[in-house]
C-alpha cells in the first residue's frame, strides 16, 4: 500500500533523511515452501530474515528494522510485504518462491509533514495487559482486544505515531499460528503459540511527522516477529 508522497512544502534534508527499503513479493501460491511459510508465521519470520545480513548478533530483526505483513483479500496470490533498513537480498529466496520487487522508501520519508492527508493500513496485535488487581485475567496475563477496544487501542498507537485519524475501519484477521520447539527437555512435539491481528484502515492526517517517521521504521504495538506493525501509507487524494 506504501506509495511516494509529493509535497512541495518544506521537508527534512533529503541527504539528513533516513532510509528503508520496502520489498513486495507476490508468493507462488504452487511453491511448497510458499505453503510450508504460510501454515507457520514463526517460518515466515525465518525466511523474510534471509533477506537481510547475517551475524547481526541479539535481537537481529530489530537490529536490521525488519517488518513484515502478509496481505490477502481472499482473490489471487497473497502479497508480503517487507521492510528493512538494509537493502535486501531477494537471491536468498527459493527458485520460484515469489515475484518480487524493492524500492526505497526515502522519498516517501522525505515527503512527511504535518498537515498531509494520507491514507493507511496497519495489522496490529492490539492487546491489553492484565494487572494485579485484573478481573479479566491473571497478572499480565495479555488479552486479545475486539470491536471497540481495539479500536480505542489503534486510536492510542495512531496518536503515539502522528496521525490524526478521521475514519477507521477495523477488521479481524485469521489468528497468526506460530509453532516452536518445547523448551523442556524430552518434550518432543512443537507447541502453537496463537497471535490475533487487527487489520487497521482508514484516513487521517499527519499531525507529527518525525513521530510519523518513527513509527514507519520502528513499527507500531508488539508482535513484530510474527506479522505485525508494520504501518503503511499512500496518498490521501485519488488524484495523487
Amino acid at each position: 500500500m506504501t506509495a511516494t508522497l509529493h509535497t512541495a512544502s518544506p521537508a527534512p534534508d533529503m541527504a539528513e533523511t533516513p532510509t528503508a527499503w520496502l520489498t513486495r513479493l507476490r508468493l507462488n501460491p504452487a511453491s511448497r515452501a510458499v505453503q510450508h511459510d504460510l501454515r507457520d508465521v514463526a517460518a515466515l519470520h525465518r525466511r523474510v530474515m534471509t533477506l537481510v545480513a547475517d551475524g547481526l548478533g541479539d535481537s537481529p530483526r530489530a537490529r536490521a528494522g525488519l517488518l513484515f505483513r502478509l496481505d490477502h483479500d481472499g482473490t489471487g496470490a497473497p502479497t508480503l510485504l517487507v521492510q528493512s533498513r538494509t537493502a535486501p537480498d531477494t537471491g536468498r529466496l527459493p527458485a520460484g518462491y515469489a515475484d518480487a520487487r524493492t524500492r526505497q522508501m526515502t522519498a516517501l520519508l522525505h515527503a512527511l509533514r504535518p498537515g498531509l492527508t494520507v491514507r493507511y493500513r496497519l495489522l496490529g496485535n492490539a492487546i491489553k495487559r492484565c494487572g494485579r488487581n485484573s478481573t479479566d485475567g491473571r497478572w499480565k496475563q495479555e488479552i486479545a482486544l475486539r470491536g471497540p477496544d481495539a479500536e480505542r487501542w489503534w486510536e492510542n498507537q495512531a496518536h503515539k505515531a502522528g496521525l490524526i485519524l478521521h475514519t477507521l475501519q477495523a477488521d479481524e484477521t485469521d489468528t497468526l499460528t506460530a509453532w516452536h520447539r518445547p523448551a523442556r527437555a524430552g518434550q518432543k512435539d512443537k507447541i502453537a503459540f496463537h497471535h490475533q491481528g487487527v487489520r487497521f484502515d482508514g484516513m487521517a492526517t499527519i499531525g507529527d511527522a518525525d513521530a510519523l517517521r518513527h513509527a514507519l521504521l520502528h513499527g507500531v504495538g508488539r508482535s513484530k516477529s510474527y506479522g505485525c506493525g508494520l504501518l503503511s501509507l499512500a496518498p490521501g487524494n485519488p488524484g495523487a
